[in-house]
């Protein structure tokens, strides 16, 4: 996980090479030399007649698919962005979107791009906000001191860019924090979840949001509210009657993680989440917990018994 400093001000330019807000697009901080180009598939043909092109570089492959709400994601590094980026696009079918990292003075060697590939997909992984499509880790090189300085400091530029493009790549969607129904795996690999006073949950790096809470009958979840939509946490118990007005979407995402294993049996009337979920809404997350149509806004209160709704609306 990385340990990111503090917010502060930044200031961030990016230029559309063609007018085109939806087209190419180049960010850039002001006091850094990290550029990163972010280029639709159907424009890749203008990138690589690009002389960035030629640059040693990191790259994010970015799709999407109808058997998960998480976007698909390939991570690579390259000394020829060309020959590596034309070989994918014959190649792989999922991507829609490629994000490119360069320096801007072309000082980032092989020994950068491997090193920061190998902290990206190892990143990426934990936070799991994406569906990874690598095979492999990446192969970390010898990185002496000096140097792995320079990738980290790369590193944290290329963090900031890739949000500010829309990719939270590596923002963390856990919190710590306690509650009654936490989970863990069992010792022996045998995948049976058991109730435990701790969050199996990732660590914010920024100051804690604040939790709310939605109790009834059969459930019993907790979560909050943030930039990208509401993360129900894990160890929340998720009831398991459905009614016939939850919507598809809550159909589909049980039925997914019942599959994969991030939703499991916990009594004959619940499962216990076994890892954080982010949903698009607060309702689609009520939804979720409660296994039928639910105002998410006002059903979702934090500990005084405010609503979502008053705090945030």
């Amino acid at each position: 996980m990385m340990n990111t400093p503090i917010p502060s001000a930044k200031t961030i330019q990016i230029y559309l090479p063609t007018g085109n807000p939806r087209g190419l697009r180049v960010a850039e901080m002001t006091t850094r030399t990290v550029r990163l180009i972010e280029v639709p598939r159907i424009h890749i043909a203008d990138f690589l007649n690009m002389p960035d092109a030629k640059q040693v570089g990191l790259y994010f492959l970015i799709g999407d698919t109808d058997s998960t709400d998480k976007p698909l994601l390939y991570i690579g590094q390259t000394g020829d962005l060309t020959q590596r980026l034309k070989s994918h696009n014959n190649g792989k079918d999922f991507w829609t979107r490629v994000f490119i990292m360069l320096s801007t003075n072309n000082t980032i060697t092989q020994t950068h791009a491997l090193y920061m590939e190998h902290k990206a997909i190892q990143i990426a992984t934990d936070v799991g906000r994406y569906d990874l499509q690598n095979g492999n880790n990446g192969s970390k090189p010898h990185t002496p001191v000096p140097l792995q300085a320079d990738c980290e400091e790369l590193f944290h530029t290329l963090d900031i860019l890739l949000s500010t493009l829309g990719q939270p790549v590596f923002e963390s969607i856990g919190i710590h924090t306690a509650i009654d129904h936490a989970v863990e795996v069992a010792p022996q690999n045998t995948q049976q979840l058991v109730p435990t006073k701790t969050v199996s949950a990732l660590v914010a790096t920024d100051n804690q949001p604040m939790l709310f809470y939605c109790k009834a009958k059969d459930c019993d979840a907790q979560g909050y509210y943030d930039d990208d939509g509401f993360v129900i946490l894990a160890g929340s118990l998720i009831r398991k009657r459905v009614a016939p007005s939850i919507g598809s979407w809550a159909i589909n995402r049980r039925d997914e993680l019942l599959t994969s294993k991030k939703l499991v049996e916990y009594n004959d009337e619940s499962y216990v989440l076994a890892e954080n979920l982010l949903c698009n809404t607060p309702s689609g997350a009520c939804d979720f917990v409660l296994g039928s149509s639910n105002n998410g806004w006002r059903t979702w209160k934090n500990e005084t018994g405010q609503t979502l709704d008053s705090v945030y609306r």
